[in-house]
């Protein structure tokens, strides 16, 4: 018998509990602050508390519930232990569809229609041809790079960012630290679908929105460490950003006194802009409890030095 611990500092992780069950009844599980937790060999993991690994002398496995595993490694000490996270392939459609309803949000000008709205005032945004919106995406893996193959089909003009060089067909792909500037230069709706590594943490900064055409608008799915809260409240105030939508924030449930819920063209989103449906959480991770068991190859397993 294999025991599982639920770990969260934010999530009740019980709702998993039937659903490992049933794909895996021996599972043996413990939900967080159970005692049992700290015997558990495998770790599921969503906002482990901090340091929590190092008090699991059994622990051989790291799961995350969702795509990225930032949240589940950071603060912990994980002694060469395998991360593993979970990929679902209506994750990318899901966040294609998230982020195609942001650009059109900026590109249709809805938001200049519901900000006349808010006075009562019928005035008719001049509209532009989908050609004439110049859509940037920093990170072009496996969620950036779904929707840099969809959205030119819609008449957008699109380019990527991405750490390392990559050809996608109608896709003006900048890369590393000197194609940065040129492709924030010429990006009308920039989109952040990075992971977190320690070169992108706070990449969504003074500096970058800086380097951004006066009156660009943000798309932010990324991780909420990319983002400088204050240097986005700075742009929006200046107009240097006309709007944001952002779906991902450093502290979530954002507090209810936070200034980002009143900034001025600012969409706040909670967390929604894509998830695993929890029937294949569960089987990817029952699978690799089956794996471990096994001695075999983990499947989804991160490399850690990378972060992704």
């Amino acid at each position: 018998m294999t025991t599982v611990a639920l770990l969260s500092r934010s999530v009740d992780m019980d709702f998993l509990r039937p659903l490992l069950l049933a794909a895996d009844p021996t599972l043996d599980i413990a939900t967080w602050p159970d005692p049992r937790c700290l015997d558990a060999e495998v770790a599921v993991c969503w906002q482990t508390p901090s340091g929590l690994y190092a008090r699991m002398p059994n622990l051989k496995l790291v799961h995350s519930i969702a795509a990225g595993v930032d949240n589940v490694v950071a603060e912990q000490e994980l002694r060469g232990l395998p991360v593993c996270r979970v990929v679902d392939p209506l994750l990318a459609d899901g966040m294609l569809q998230f982020v195609l309803w942001g650009v059109l949000y900026f590109h249709r000008k809805i938001d200049q229609a519901l900000a006349s709205q808010r006075i009562q005032q019928w005035k008719r945004p001049q509209q532009t041809p989908a050609a004439a919106c110049r859509v940037g995406l920093m990170g072009l893996g496996e969620l950036g790079g779904h929707i840099a193959r969809h959205l030119p089909a819609l008449g957008y003009t699109v380019s990527g960012w991405s750490r390392t060089p990559r050809e996608i067909p109608a896709v003006t792909v900048f890369s590393g630290e000197a194609g940065l500037a040129p492709f924030l230069a010429q990006t009308d709706v920039l989109v952040c679908l990075l992971p977190l590594t320690a070169h992108t943490r706070g990449i969504l900064n003074a500096r970058t929105f800086a380097a951004l055409p006066r009156g660009s608008a943000l798309i932010h799915c990324g991780r909420g460490e990319h983002l400088v809260e204050n240097d986005l409240l700075a742009a929006l105030d200046s107009g240097q950003l006309r709007g944001a939508v952002v779906d991902v924030f450093e502290q979530e449930p954002l507090p209810p006194e936070h200034p980002l819920w009143r900034a001025p063209g600012l969409v706040v989103t909670p967390h929604m802009a894509t998830m695993a449906a929890f029937d294949v959480v569960a089987a990817q991770i029952a699978r690799n409890v089956a794996q471990l068991r096994a001695a075999a190859p983990l499947f989804n397993q991160v490399d850690t030095a990378r972060g992704y």
